[in-house]
């Protein structure tokens, strides 16, 4: 089939995938493959300091600094198309700023293991929600303190000997083995300052799914249980994978979004 032919196709879309924090584009490998063999369009794109980015994350201090590079392919799309925009973790708060500043040009954003909050760290509560909770795994953390060590810390990346028991424990040790030679420290300070401002009712416009992870140990299935209840979404899917199901359970992932892709025209009608 030819490949014009397949982009102009009704039933195929254009999914733009942002990772989580320390992740890159390169996570969504496996998914990349799937969605553009069943003939959609495909972005991977690494936020500032990530993945092949060569900012260096200690001087990344803003949320607006860090999303910089989502908001730039947003604001240059062509005004007749639309997106769908799919966040994992930390991502999730990447697409709530676009749908802020964008809404006119997403189809639907669709959160993986996500955080969803409305406007971001606002209040306390969403610290509770949004925020990961790994104190039961002990001192799991590296923080870098790039303005010195009498400062906050500016950016924060998970110790090695942790990463498998909590990022990957139900992924291949092959991919568990390679996210952890490509991990990078994050912004923390940019993204612990996200906060957004906007009309409700419009940010309410663009329909947003959310894939719960029920063996998450990142963001905990009673956390995401918390924000799905504060800001429902239009559906709610269900994955038995831990934190990473782009590589423990990349097939069914890849069959949510394609469900969830399917049902824009049902939102819309």
């Amino acid at each position: 089939m030819n490949p014009e032919t397949e982009v102009a196709n009704p039933h195929h879309h254009h999914l733009v995938l942002i990772h989580g924090v320390g992740h890159g584009a390169w996570c969504w490998y496996k998914l990349r493959c799937l969605l553009e063999a069943s003939g959609h369009k495909v972005t991977c794109m690494d936020l500032k300091g990530a993945g092949i980015d060569q900012s260096d994350p200690n001087t990344i201090l803003t949320f607006e600094d860090y999303n910089k590079p989502l908001i730039n392919f947003l604001s240059t799309l062509p005004h007749d198309e639309k997106v769908i925009l799919v966040g994992h973790s930390a991502g999730g708060m990447s697409l709530t700023d676009a749908i802020h500043r964008f809404g006119n040009k997403i189809h639907m954003a669709i959160y993986v293991a996500a955080t969803m909050l409305k406007y971001g760290f606002s209040t306390d509560q969403d610290f509770i929600d949004g925020e990961p909770d790994l104190s039961a795994f002990g001192n799991v953390n590296e923080f870098i303190f790039g303005f010195g060590p009498d400062q906050p810390p500016t950016s924060v990346i998970m110790k090695e000997d942790f990463r498998h028991q909590i990022l990957y424990h139900m992924s291949p040790i092959q991919d568990s083995s390679l996210a952890s030679m490509l991990l990078r420290p994050g912004p923390v300070m940019a993204l612990q300052g996200a906060r957004f401002k906007g009309n409700g009712d419009e940010v309410d416009c663009v329909p947003r799914v959310y894939i719960k992870t029920m063996k998450d140990r990142v963001l905990k299935p009673e956390q995401q249980d918390a924000m799905i209840k504060r800001w429902p979404p239009f559906q709610v899917f269900v994955l038995d994978s831990d934190h990473s199901p782009f590589f423990s359970t990349p097939f069914s992932l890849f069959d949510l979004l394609l469900k969830a892709s399917a049902s824009i025209k049902y939102y819309y009608s």
